[in-house]
């Protein structure tokens, strides 16, 4: 009985730190045209290892969104030069170019960490972008300061 009660708190507490909006297949018919001379950066991350971690993610110095275990967002932005940090009790950092009308898949990876786990942002190339973000949800949320 009380494996069973711990078992269910337990799917609780992962189940609460997950993302919870509408799949990516189930969101793409909704998003906008990438505006003319901008690119757009989908950030995802697939896995719910590390559920309560979720830090913010900057893009050059602007919170952007969160690490939300299971979810994505995305950010359309002007041709450019871009870095891409989370942080928790380290920076990670993820430099890139983005070209006009150009998309590009930001993972949100977990790593071990000495006292909490640690997110770090990894550039995939398209195809693999394209078929890990399918099954996340779209996290609509207003960045955090």
């Amino acid at each position: 009985m009380r494996k069973t009660i711990t078992a269910a708190i337990l799917a609780a507490t992962l189940a609460s730190g997950c993302a919870s909006g509408p799949t990516f297949n189930e969101a793409k018919s909704s998003f906008v045209a990438t505006p003319q001379g901008q690119g757009r950066i989908f950030f995802y991350r697939t896995t719910v290892a590390g559920a309560a971690v979720q830090p913010s993610i900057y893009l050059n110095g602007d919170v952007v969104g969160s690490a939300v275990p299971g979810g994505f967002f995305y950010v359309d932005r002007p041709a450019g030069k871009f870095e891409v940090s989370a942080s928790t009790e380290t920076e990670n950092k993820l430099s890139f170019v983005v070209d006009p009308g150009q998309t590009r898949y930001v993972r949100l990876d977990m790593s071990i960490g000495l006292f909490v786990g640690h997110v770090v942002p990894r550039l995939v190339d398209d195809e693999q972008g394209a078929k890990e973000i399918q099954e996340t949800k779209y996290v609509v949320e207003a960045p955090k300061k």
